[in-house]
Formats: C-alpha cells, structure tokens, sequence
C-alpha cells in the first residue's frame, strides 16, 4: 500500500528520541511535512530532516504553560494550516512513597504539567483550529498504565495516561460532528532511551516474562498505524484505543 502524506501538516511532540522519533520519521518518509518538537535533544530533532521535505523543528519546554502556546503559535505561523497532532510527549519519573510530601508533590506537578497539561493546551488550540478548518485528528500517546495501573513509584505517571485516555475518548465523541477524529495508543512496555535504566537494572526477561510475543515492542511496531491514521483511512474507529504490548494485558 502506498501512502501520500505530501497534503498533511503534522505536529508530533516530544519527536527527539524514542517513539516521538520513529513516529515523525514514519510521516516524514510518507511525504508529511511535521512540526519536530524537541525540549533538550537538538540533534535528535534535526536527524529527522530530509532534503525535500518541508519539516522543521520546534524548541519548546512543554511542562510550561507559556512555552507551550508560543510552540502552538509558531508552528502555525509557519505552517498556517494543521491536521493532525500527535500528542506524544511524556515522562517517566520515580516519586516513592517513602519520599517527603514536598519531593512527592514536586513529581507529581512536574509529571502532570508535561504529560498532561501540555495535551490538555495543545488539544484546546488544536480542537479551535480545527473547527475553524471542519477536519483534524488527535493522536494521544498513552499507555498500558491508564488500565493495569503501574508500579508504585509511578503513581503520577500512570494517572496522567488514564488521564488522557478520558480525553482521546471525549474528543471523539463530542467533536466528530466537527469531522475531527481521535484516537489513543496504549503502548506497554518499548524499547526506547526511556527504558533503558530499567532494563539495565532488571534484564530484559523480567519484562517478557508477562508478555505473549516474546521479544521487546520497538518504536517502528507503533508508528504505522499513525500513517494510517494520517491518510485517513482509521477514521471509523475514532475513539478507539490501541494496544501495543505483545499481550501483556489486553483491556
């Protein structure tokens, strides 16, 4: 199947590393001209431009309100028209109970602010947009956590995917009469920069001992089906959630 993004104007957030990268390479590659957001890892950003392709990258620190409106403002300014955000953006921080209240809370506010707050912004101005243009979609990076719940040291983390679900599933019903589609990807565990310490620290096998595919999910597993959702060709399932966790839980 051939895929022609070449009409398609794409933020991806948090696209430096990880499933954020793979993500904007796979709409790059089918001709998508993506706003690369990036916070610290510059290089990272700038390995996904291509000669011919209008991509560009964006510096934002998204865990900041302000910073996340002049992101938004500037990637229209340059683009003028967007149809699609990929709300990836994340972070994955330990905040254990035994830690003060001021430490737990300083986790829980920085954890909120990036993986939740940032969408809730980027989804009001996008959802603005595209009414005003009658189409878009939303793509919200979630997580096996929103289902399964996550370990104790990650109490914020996985109240900020359930979080997200709620409002991937709210677009899609309240704002489909605008031709604006939703969808949330519940990735589990994936091999990403994200992972590393703790598959350093507990081996691989401890993760593929619950899992039906005995092998790690990969960013490139996940990134397809959001060129799919990009052409269009998801549409009828707006509001669905998508596992990608080599059937370590299935909801």
């Amino acid at each position: 199947m051939q895929i022609d993004l070449r009409d398609k104007k794409i933020i991806v957030t948090g696209a430096s590393s990880g499933i954020g990268f793979e993500i904007a390479r796979a709409l790059i590659d089918a001709g998508a001209t993506v706003a690369i957001h990036y916070n610290t890892h510059q290089k990272g950003a700038e390995k996904l431009l291509k000669d011919g392709n209008a991509s560009r990258i964006f510096k934002a620190d998204l865990s900041n309100e302000n910073q996340t409106k002049l992101f938004f403002e500037a990637v229209l300014s340059a683009y003028l028209k967007i149809d699609m955000i990929v709300n990836n953006v994340g972070i994955f921080e330990n905040h254990s109970i035994d830690s003060n209240p001021d430490e737990w809370m300083s986790i829980w506010h920085k954890t909120m602010n990036t993986n939740l707050h940032s969408v809730g912004l980027l989804t009001h101005l996008g959802l603005q947009h595209f009414k005003a243009n009658k189409a878009g979609r939303m793509v919200y990076i979630a997580s096996r956590a929103a289902f399964r719940g996550e370990t104790e040291e990650h109490l914020a983390y996985a109240a900020s995917k359930g979080a997200i679900v709620s409002l991937g599933r709210t677009v899609a019903r309240s704002f489909g009469q605008y031709n604006i589609k939703s969808f949330i990807l519940a990735p589990g565990f994936t091999k990403t920069p994200m992972a590393e310490d703790y598959i350093q620290t507990n081996g691989e096998e401890s993760i593929l001992k619950d899992a039906a595919i005995k092998e790690l999910t990969l960013p490139e597993h996940i990134s397809p089906i959001v060129v799919l959702i990009a052409a269009g060709l998801m549409d009828h399932a707006t509001g669905s959630t998508i596992d990608f966790n080599a059937g370590s839980y299935i909801h």
